[in-house]
């Protein structure tokens, strides 16, 4: 389980757990189960969130750390339903253009110049009396260069973008849309987003209203380095993702990396566990302890050393400071220490 990065539109391949409808999903224990079979272990109050997103056609809004899993819960429930998974990554300065929709000029361009050559050459055809029937047809097809004309800003010439393409569901099946940092785009952005998640529709003043067939399921996620606004928040669905406890973290490795020597998935929860109770500037995720003990594995450790945590302490910490202070001797023994005693219960 891990807050990593996603293509922008992902099709979930054929795995062993089979794909399932909303339907299925009767029950929290229903979502539980259906999580815990593609990897990903969630409490009870995360899978109760899920579970009203999906019977209440309500977008979910997850917040927490950096790490904890909130990109995957949208990567997750898009393998479960068999949908595509729409990624719309934020970031600042995010527009209407990169996440709704623009026109496609150049096709638009071509298109009347298109409409301009027919034009110029009718008039090129020797002219005929008012009262004859070429004369009638020629007005005709003037009248309809004009109505095709207007229709350079119809759908044939829209780029869609994410949100727009949202409300497609060719297949039958509503995709999953995944809204992602939405902390990181400008508060402004925040009102392209209030009437799809109100209503699951896109106004375009050229065109009209556009509706969705079938409401997409819609999750955002939050690292919270700013807050968002209210109204939207009551739009939504929402959870807070803590850091998993000891006992869950070694669920979640055992789950994504059952490669790894049962020894040393304990002892590399056990020193995450430990050193995030340590004052860093940026505490380790459970994608970093994931990343860390698949790069153990790699290296061929069976336990953790202190000369292996010393070489590949970079997959767990990413800032220098926090490097520095965890691998003066004193606490880094102490954090082996911490790791090397982990007691599971359970």
């Amino acid at each position: 389980m891990s807050d990593t990065s996603a293509p922008a539109n992902h099709t979930p391949g054929a795995g062993k757990a089979p794909i399932l409808d909303i339907a299925a999903l009767a029950s929290v224990d229903d979502v539980t189960n259906a999580l815990a079979s593609h990897q990903y272990i969630a409490d009870r109050g995360l899978a109760t969130a899920i579970f009203l997103a999906l019977k209440r056609h309500k977008p979910l809004l997850l917040e927490g750390e950096p790490g904890v899993g909130k990109t995957e819960v949208a990567r997750t429930l898009a393998d479960i339903l068999g949908a595509r998974l729409i990624r719309l990554q934020c970031y600042e300065g995010i527009d209407q253009a990169t996440a709704v929709y623009e026109w496609n000029y150049a096709r638009q361009l071509l298109y009347i110049r298109m409409l301009e050559a027919e034009g110029q050459a009718d008039g090129q055809r020797a002219p005929q009396a008012p009262t004859t029937p070429g004369a009638h047809d020629e007005s005709a097809r003037a009248l309809e260069r004009t109505a095709r004309i207007r229709d350079v800003f119809g759908p044939d010439f829209l780029i869609r973008r994410p949100l727009l393409e949202a409300l497609d569901a060719p297949d039958g099946r509503a995709p999953v849309l995944l809204i992602d940092e939405l902390d990181r785009s400008d508060t402004e952005f925040e009102a392209y987003l209030l009437e799809l998640l109100s209503d699951y529709q896109i106004t375009i003043p050229e065109i009209g209203v556009m509706r969705a067939e079938q409401p997409p399921i819609v999750v955002m996620t939050s690292n919270r380095t700013r807050d968002i606004h209210d109204a939207l928040r009551r739009r939504c669905l929402y959870y807070w993702i803590e850091y998993p406890t000891l006992e869950k973290e070694y669920t979640i490795v055992r789950a994504r990396a059952p490669e790894a020597p049962d020894t040393l998935a304990r002892q590399v929860v056990g020193f995450a566990q430990a050193v995030r109770g340590e004052d860093l500037f940026k505490a380790p995720g459970v994608a970093e302890t994931l990343d860390w003990l698949t790069s153990l594995v790699t290296l061929g450790q069976t336990e953790l050393t202190e000369q292996a945590t010393r070489d590949s302490l970079g997959a767990l910490l990413k800032y220098q400071d926090d490097v520095q202070k965890v691998t003066t001797s004193s606490l880094l023994n102490r954090l082996l220490e911490k790791a090397r005693h982990t007691m599971l219960h359970g």
